[in-house]
């Protein structure tokens, strides 16, 4: 979609389809802690409810990423529900406490790992579960297209990469740090340099 030409209309048939789209809060978190531990190589066979929140606290506690990454899930949450004001405080925080920027047309699946701070993702922007993204990385727009990338199922992207515009990265594929990808990249493909190309 093009900036500045869609109808009322359209915007509005379009929030409501993102809104739609957002997981549950609980589950997201939940499989967010589980892809954190194994991201981290902790212990990630989450057998209570109890462990889960206990976990997610100390994830929280002691990285700044998963707690940003946890107030995206509330935001989106919020609203989806037509809450005012606190979206943009769970927003602001995250950016605060680990420079961490997930726009409000994002839909991150559950199960994604964010290994560190210094994250940008923006646009209209699907992420995959089982993705995991390093420091430094940016997801986002192309001047004049509101459209941003989809993320399949299981990538990885490198630190400092950027995935920019309507594209298409594979399940599995894996995004070299510091590549500029601009065209769709294949599943299962490595791709690195600017602009990027398959190994």
């Amino acid at each position: 979609m093009k900036a500045g030409t869609a109808t009322t209309a359209e915007r509005r048939r379009l929030w409501r389809d993102i809104h739609a789209s957002q997981p549950a809060f609980c589950r997201a978190v939940a499989a967010d802690v589980a892809a954190a531990l194994q991201g981290r190589g902790e212990k990630h066979n989450l057998g209570s409810r109890l462990q889960l929140a206990r976990q997610a606290l100390r994830l929280a506690w002691v990285s700044d990423a998963f707690a940003a990454q946890a107030l995206y899930r509330a935001k989106a949450r919020l609203q989806a529900l037509g809450v005012p004001v606190l979206p943009r405080l769970a927003h602001r925080l995250a950016m605060g406490m680990a420079g961490v920027s997930i726009g409000d047309p994002v839909v991150v699946s559950p199960g994604v790992y964010i290994m560190h701070g210094q994250v940008v993702v923006d646009g209209l922007v699907r992420i995959g579960s089982g993705v995991v993204l390093a420091p430094f990385v940016t997801v986002g727009l192309r001047a004049g297209n509101f459209a941003g990338p989809v993320i399949e199922d299981r990538v990885e992207i490198g630190t400092g990469a950027k995935v920019i515009g309507p594209v298409r990265v594979g399940a599995g594929a894996r995004v070299g740090a510091g590549a500029v990808v601009i065209e769709d990249v294949p599943a299962g493909a490595t791709v690195v340099g600017a602009p990027a190309r398959p190994l």
